[in-house]
This record gives structure tokens, sequence and C-alpha cells, in this order.
């Protein structure tokens, strides 16, 4: 009898640590989904990080580099993003945007999809305010 309960108490214990396991990683993907899913992301970004967000498609910054199909964009950590943008990509500011707002120097917040290079090929593009001479933008 003693050797069944043993038995009876280790399944128990696997069965547990197996559905503990199980759960934890069901929880991790439905985070990283519900955090992907507020900023248009794929999964695993985080809010502020990385200019944004590091190898999602969400970035902030200012343009440093501009070309027909492409921006690139210094993120707040001092990194860099290449944005890739197509004549429907939406630009906006607080009125209607261009393709033509998008200049060396602009403040932007991209977003779009993560691209396998680290890039992002852009849904859209908000043109940012320019901020008072002698303030930076607030980081978390």
């Amino acid at each position: 009898m003693n050797k069944k309960l043993a038995i009876i108490a280790v399944i128990a214990i696997v069965a547990v640590a197996g559905a503990f396991y199980g759960g934890m990683k069901y929880g991790q993907s439905q985070s990283r989904t519900s955090i992907g899913a507020r900023f248009g992301e794929q999964a695993g970004a985080r809010a502020g990080g990385r200019g944004g967000a590091g190898g999602a498609g969400f970035a902030t910054g200012d343009i440093i580099a501009k070309d027909d199909k492409s921006i690139t964009v210094k993120l707040r950590d001092g990194g860099s993003k290449i944005i890739f943008f197509a004549p429907s990509t939406e630009v906006s500011k607080f009125a209607a945007g261009a393709l033509a707002d998008l200049a060396v120097g602009t403040s932007i917040m991209a977003n779009g999809t993560a691209n396998s290079d680290g890039s992002i090929t852009a849904k859209t593009i908000q043109v940012r305010p320019a901020l008072p001479a002698g303030t930076t933008p607030a980081t978390k």
C-alpha cells in the first residue's frame, strides 16, 4: 500500500509541476500579446524602452536620415531604427500630414510591422510637435 501511495504522490507532483510550467508559459504568451496589441506591435515589446520598443513594430525618436522609401530614426537610448514606408503609409500630425513632412530633425512615432533585420515597415507615422528649446522628452 505504501508503494502505491508513493507512486500516486510522485505522479501528482509531476502533474502539478507540469501544469504550473504550462500555466507560466501560457501567461507569458498572453502578457506579450496584450502588450503588443496595446501598441500595435508584435509580441514582446515594452513601452518606453529602446525608443518605444526594441524589436517590435514601434519606434519613437528624431529622423536623422531620409530617402524615398525609408527614414532612419535616432532612438532615445542612442541607437537607431530604419523605418520603411510606402505611398499608402498614413502620416499624421495634429493636422493631416504627408510623406513630405518626414524631414531630417523631425520627431516622429512610427507603428507597423517589425522585420527580421530589426527595421520596421510602417503602417502609420505620427509627426510629433517640436519641443521648446532647452527641453528634452520625458522618458520612463
